[in-house]
């Protein structure tokens, strides 16, 4: 089942970067940006989350809540957290359950082999927790514009 723009985000719960519990619902009355990454302290993750960061003032003035959401454990998000003061909260789904329920957890290749890997992809939340915007060619350098033009 492949999510698309009109359909209501699956509710999940989790823990983040300090093993607190985050559930999606919680954010309901909230617009939502929810970022799917492949890895913490990687080139292209590092890039995409640091643009989230340094314009993040301007998403909260426009009322949105950052979660990003990899694969990678709770530690590695805490230490990817304070290597680049990043300010919302990372998501651990180490056990896949929040990348399958999205369709993100694809097959990908690289030098030749195939492997499964999260596909980086952004789903934009309205306050009613149904999904408004999908950006699958994320530009990770200039990620908040992307946001902010696809969503006006």
């Amino acid at each position: 089942m492949e999510l698309q723009v009109g359909d209501v985000a699956p509710d999940f719960t989790a823990k983040d970067q300090d093993g607190k519990e985050i559930k999606l619902s919680a954010f309901k009355g909230k617009k939502v940006i929810m970022y799917f990454y492949p890895k913490d302290d990687t080139p292209g993750c590092t890039a995409q989350a640091c643009n989230l960061r340094d314009n993040y003032d301007v998403l909260l003035q426009k009322g949105y809540v950052v979660l990003g959401v990899s694969v990678d454990s709770e530690k590695s998000h805490l230490k990817f957290i304070k290597k680049f003061n990043l300010p919302f909260p990372l998501i651990a789904d180490t056990e896949h359950a929040i990348v399958e329920k999205y369709g993100v957890w694809v097959e990908k290749s690289m030098y030749g082999r195939t492997y499964m890997g999260t596909a980086r992809t952004t789903f934009v939340l309205d306050e009613d927790g149904v999904i408004t915007e999908i950006i699958e060619k994320v530009d990770t350098k200039d990620h908040t514009d992307q946001i902010l033009h696809q969503t006006e």
